[in-house]
């Protein structure tokens, strides 16, 4: 593998570690501020129990994306100079004011949220939390918008080989803002409502005595089953835009190779770049062209009309993005299953009486966001190529200068750390659900001042 290849490698290994922590602490911020609102309202000591054990897995949550997130951000100079010296002068100040707008609210409050409950007044608490919690998701508006503007770019023009903005409006508002924003936003949802769901399930199976997770997994399996069929609707939105401004994506997630109507959905195939056809194909007659044409006799566009008079491929590689897309799709199937069963015997049984086996299958989705998460990125990022900004600048034309051993040697030291965080993550998040389903009491300085106080007890 050359250095291109291995860069890309790299980046993407990067990218998916990043992505998993602030999918988690976009949706828990809002998660947490319910806690506490709720817990303000009612005074019911498990509200309080809830938030000061979800609170800490937020903040782990959010050093691991910080740690993460420092270090792909120099890859943009060390592998990628080519971006910058391009696009630099709309990615900058869109990186900017991420900083400056989003990333400064979290890391102030943040200590607040996690230290300030039995030191400031009740109504600050609960202001910081909600501080937090929006200054997460602009982090995310702010990354979408760069993210939407290098897939669908407008509101700048080219000097000399280099960007210049025009029209700020319309860099921030890309035709694909929208239905990815949305769609970004709905998939961290479902990331916490089954790991809200699935670490409670983990608590009772424990034998977790306390109102705690009974409540978190009613939380988690109601948001789960209020949002999956959202994210469907969204998802398909998403996907009629991407066919109008990035048709060679859609043909390489359809496996669809010649432009024509009555496009069968496959449900399973092996698609060959080389041959450029398709072995083994399962299907289902004409739905494709229903989904994205609404009509039977619609017409798709095929991977055939992005190859140049040269024989130059010009559009992304259909193997990954064609099973990516599966498994995102495969995997909100069964998310729309398990949260609607879940929300069935919730309502036969309650949150106390569910099924053993039930709580096993839902401690195992505990992190089937994070699968979902990570296949729905690969099927866009991996369906812009060849273009690192659609129609500009070529990933090729992007990338370092670098010897390949250089970027393979350090490829390979971020994928061991990285399995070592990954392994510590989930081992601290394990330990602290046995820790509270052993029932050991809260720490007396965790008391907080004023109405909290009269439902929280000294020990």
């Amino acid at each position: 593998m050359d250095a291109l290849i291995l860069s890309r490698i790299q980046f993407g290994a990067n990218i998916s570690f990043h992505i998993l922590f602030p999918t988690i602490t976009i949706a828990l911020g809002w998660v947490l501020l319910f806690f506490k609102l709720r817990f303000n309202t009612t005074a019911e000591r498990k509200w309080m129990e809830a938030y000061r054990f979800w609170v800490k897995v937020f903040a782990l949550s959010f050093a691991m994306g910080v740690v993460s997130g420092i270090t792909m951000s120099f890859q943009f100079g060390t592998n990628w100079p080519g971006f910058m010296k391009t696009v630099g002068n709309v990615a900058g100040p869109l990186l900017a004011y991420e900083v400056l707008t989003a990333f400064f609210l979290e890391a102030v409050f943040l200590g607040i949220m996690l230290f300030g409950a039995s030191r400031v007044p009740g109504w600050l608490h609960t202001a910081a939390t909600a501080l937090v919690a929006f200054g997460t998701t602009m982090s995310a508006f702010w990354i979408l918008v760069l993210n939407s503007w290098m897939h669908t770019p407008q509101g700048f023009e080219m000097r000399d080989g280099v960007a210049h903005a025009t029209d700020w409006w319309a860099i921030v508002l890309t035709p694909s803002l929208p239905y990815r924003l949305a769609h970004v936003l709905l998939a961290s949802g479902l990331t916490v409502a089954f790991l809200l769901a699935g670490i409670s399930a983990l608590r009772l199976l424990l034998r977790d005595r306390t109102e705690s997770p009974k409540t978190t997994l009613r939380v988690g399996l109601i948001l789960a089953a209020v949002l999956i069929p959202v994210q469907i609707f969204v998802g398909d939105m998403h996907g009629l835009n991407t066919l109008e401004h990035q048709p060679q994506k859609v043909a390489a997630m359809e496996g669809n190779w010649e432009t024509r109507g009555n496009v069968p959905m496959l449900l399973f195939a092996i698609p060959d770049d080389k041959a450029r056809t398709n072995h083994f194909e399962i299907r289902i007659p004409n739905l494709a062209s229903i989904i994205l044409k609404h009509d039977p006799d619609g017409v798709v566009p095929g991977l055939n009309d992005f190859v140049t008079a040269d024989g130059k491929v010009m559009h992304p590689p259909v193997a990954p993005v064609f099973w990516s897309f599966r498994i995102m799709v495969g995997v909100g199937v069964l998310m729309l299953v398990v949260s609607w069963a879940g929300a069935y015997l919730l309502y036969r049984r309650g949150a106390a009486n569910l099924p053993r086996l039930y709580l096993y299958a839902l401690s195992g989705t505990t992190f089937m966001g994070w699968v979902a998460t990570l296949a729905g990125w690969y099927t866009t990022e991996i369906g812009r190529q060849p273009w690192l900004v659609t129609g500009e600048l070529t990933t090729e034309s992007a990338v370092a200068n670098v010897p390949a051993p250089m970027v393979l040697s350090t490829l390979v030291v971020y994928l061991v750390a990285y399995a070592g965080l990954m392994l510590a993550y989930t081992g601290v998040i394990t330990h602290m659900a046995r820790k509270a389903a052993r029932g050991e009491p809260l720490p007396k300085d965790e008391r907080v001042k004023g109405a909290d106080a009269m439902a929280m007890p000294a020990e």
